[in-house]
């Protein structure tokens, strides 16, 4: 028998989470543009060596779709996120002008453990600035990504979280010359899947109990993004990584126009591992759901293609993880169920072209509109409407095609109107 249900990971989504999914992109795209983004589309596919050594041992051991093509025998593998697909994009284009900045939104895979809010298909929504090394750029990231959550009704609740690798690489690769880094920040990146007690015993067995206790009390600095900046260049200003990584801070922290939004947080080290400067990601105070949007700098990345240095900062948004929380908290609701306005209810059958000739000028007039193609009668016609909750019903009949008329009638307000067709355009908006 075949399995209808989707693989696991993977849902079907019905036309009210669609049509609520494509207005939030339709927001956050408005947003994008309004800061000078252009579009860029990749493919969903690519070749495995391009994503290979791109995104860490756990990533590429066991989270990226991978798969071997039976005709070519070559490798390929589904896109893990839109940034290196982005990084192999620019460096195929050395002429591009610098900065380039692009917006993609489009659906990922990951076989990551389904679970709440966390899907194996699902869509990113970034914004990238390729070109610039310096915090204005980082800055303007943080800015659009406030702007953006602001369009989607997100105003307040959330922060935005920011540390720097150079300042993790300078305290934990040269102050504590740890011989593993990476495991140590994908440790600490499980922190909110763990919790505190799950990611001391993963480092208890990677560096020992003491070190492991110097770990967790450094990662538990948080506060005020100048005020920590300042007490890093005080306490480790002779140490170059951490005093880059704290001035760049600092200087962003002055440019980003909600600052009370902005945290440090030294538990924040993003596991991907092209990171390379500033690190942020995004949580809602409520529900506890993990982060919602995330990013960073990337300076390095490009390079592995491009063989040159090429600068790159950027942020996503997890769509379907913000969609699902804010459900959750009563912000987004799903209960539009079609994108229909007016349906054409065919009163005889004998009258049905006269309907479609009035579904047709209501369409060139820009409507959304349906008219019946089974036959059915007219209360079956109208219980259809009325579960798509369509605003809507225009009444066609022997006496308005007799009379070249169209009756209108709205639910919600409970009026009713009879007005010839070629006026009836002006009714239907008022109506709407």
């Amino acid at each position: 028998m075949v399995e209808l249900r989707p693989p696991r990971g993977f849902r079907d989504v019905p036309p009210e989470l669609a049509i609520l999914r494509k207005d939030l992109i339709s927001r956050l795209e408005a947003v994008y543009r309004r800061y000078g983004f252009d579009p860029l589309e990749t493919p969903a596919v690519e070749h495995w060596e391009v994503l290979a050594g791109k995104y860490g041992e756990e990533a590429e051991g066991r989270l990226i779709w991978r798969f071997k093509d039976p005709w070519s025998d070559r490798e390929y593998a589904l896109r893990y996120d839109l940034t290196v697909p982005l990084a192999r994009f620019v460096a195929s284009h050395p002429e591009m002008p610098m900065p380039f900045k692009r917006y993609q939104i489009a659906p990922v895979w990951r076989h990551d453990e389904p679970q709440k809010g966390r899907y194996r298909e699902f869509y990113q929504a970034d914004a990238d600035i390729v070109g610039s090394p310096y915090p204005e750029a980082d800055a303007e990231v943080i800015n659009l990504l406030m702007d953006a959550l602001e369009a989607l009704g997100i105003s307040s609740g959330y922060r935005v979280l920011i540390n720097d690798r150079r300042i993790l690489a300078g305290i934990f690769e040269v102050e504590l010359s740890l011989s593993n880094p990476l495991a140590v920040y994908r440790a600490i990146d499980r922190l909110d899947k763990v919790g505190e007690q799950g990611v001391r015993a993963e480092l208890e067995g990677l560096l020992g109990p003491s070190a492991a206790s110097k770990v967790m009390e450094l990662i538990s600095l948080r506060g005020d993004v100048a005020d920590i900046a300042d007490r890093l260049l005080r306490e480790h200003g002779s140490n170059k990584a951490v005093a880059e990584g704290a001035g760049h801070l600092k200087e962003v922290a002055g440019l980003v126009k909600r600052p009370s939004v902005l945290a440090f947080d030294m538990s924040l080290v993003r596991g991907l591992d092209y990171y390379t400067g500033p690190i942020l990601e995004v949580v809602l105070d409520r529900p506890k759901i993990g982060s919602v949007a995330g990013g960073g700098r990337y300076d390095n990345l490009i390079a592995l293609f491009a063989k040159r240095p090429v600068p790159a900062t950027g942020v996503s948004i997890g769509i379907d993880r913000l969609i699902d929380a804010g459900i959750e908290v009563g912000l987004f609701s799903a209960s539009r169920r079609t994108y229909t306005q007016v349906v054409v209810v065919n009163v005889r059958p004998e009258s049905y072209r006269y309907a479609w000739k009035v579904a047709d000028s209501l369409r060139s007039w820009g409507f959304s509109v349906r008219v019946d193609l089974n036959r059915s009668g007219q209360d079956e016609q109208r219980r259809k409407a009325s579960r798509l909750e369509v605003p809507l019903l225009a009444f066609i009949g022997p006496q308005e095609e007799a009379s070249g008329t169209v009756t209108l009638f709205s639910p919600s307000r409970g009026e009713r109107v009879t007005v010839k067709l070629e006026e009836a355009r002006e009714a239907v908006e008022r109506l709407l």
